[in-house]
């Protein structure tokens, strides 16, 4: 698999999964691919989220040959992916809400889900639901402004840390111990979601996992990839929607060497 990874999301959120990757496959050329003109996808009818994000990654994918797609974003993952390994190849990875690890570790048997709302509202997170964590009370939060939220902050702009307590505040006063990101968006607010609330608590995403299921797909260590095991990738970035340059700085201290506006 000589082709880089692509990884999508709507927006900057995925960079919390592209750094679980890049931190375990440093050698892999990555293309990291966000439908910015779009965002916040929460707010989307189903079928145009779905024909939208297929033709925009397939384009993509064939653009760059690449060699597996990692769909870092909730709410399309609960969508696209039957359809997109329909016209794909190569492997599609998507995320899944971390609600499995969250009724394992949880003491209190009480845990929260903060996410968009199309996840919270998606049949496919209520089957997760009950399937892993039936013995547990679950809070749902689905919340679209904590996307922009964190937009915000990947563009150096003021964000208002009051907004964010309005958002978390059903967890407080709670016996909830865990409280599951099921969205990319949100590990980059982790710093800013713990401080506001009140009780000691774990967040939980699913950045590990996927990247441990990327590695597996990859294997860098066989095939044309053995020289480059102690070469660094190359890290790109294609958005849909012009950025300004609290992005750009952002981009380019994730390492990113190129930036690309797509048609």
């Amino acid at each position: 698999m000589s082709g880089p990874i692509l990884i999508f999301d709507s927006g900057i959120g995925g960079l919390s999964v592209l750094e679980h990757i890049h931190s375990k496959i440093p050698a892999k050329d990555i293309f990291y691919l966000f439908d910015n003109a779009r965002l916040p996808y929460g707010n989307l009818a189903e079928q145009d989220l779905i024909d939208g994000c297929v033709a925009l990654i397939t384009h993509q994918v064939k653009a760059l040959n690449a060699s597996v797609v990692v769909v870092a974003c909730n709410t399309a993952s609960t969508l696209v992916l039957p359809k997109l390994r329909e016209n794909l190849s190569i492997p599609v990875v998507g995320v899944v809400p971390a609600i499995k690890p969250a009724a394992q570790l949880s003491m209190t048997k009480h845990i929260a889900l903060l996410a968009t709302p199309g996840t919270v509202e998606r049949a496919y997170t209520k089957e997760l639901i009950s399937e892993f964590a039936g013995g547990c009370k679950v809070m749902l939060i689905g919340s679209s402004e904590l996307v922009m939220i964190a937009e915000d902050k990947a563009e150096r702009k003021h964000i208002d840390i009051n907004k964010i307590k309005q958002i978390v505040a059903p967890i407080n006063g709670t016996d909830i111990d865990t409280v599951i990101l099921g969205c990319t968006h949100f590990p980059l607010l982790q710093q800013e979601i713990a401080t506001c609330i009140e009780q000691p608590i774990t967040l939980l995403d699913s950045g590990e996992a996927i990247a441990a299921r990327v590695l597996s797909l990859v294997n860098i260590e066989n095939g044309s990839d053995r020289k480059r095991v102690s070469s660094k990738g190359l890290l790109e970035a294609g958005y849909t929607k012009d950025i300004d340059k609290g992005l750009e700085i952002t981009l380019a201290n994730y390492g990113f060497k190129r930036l690309l506006r797509l048609p």
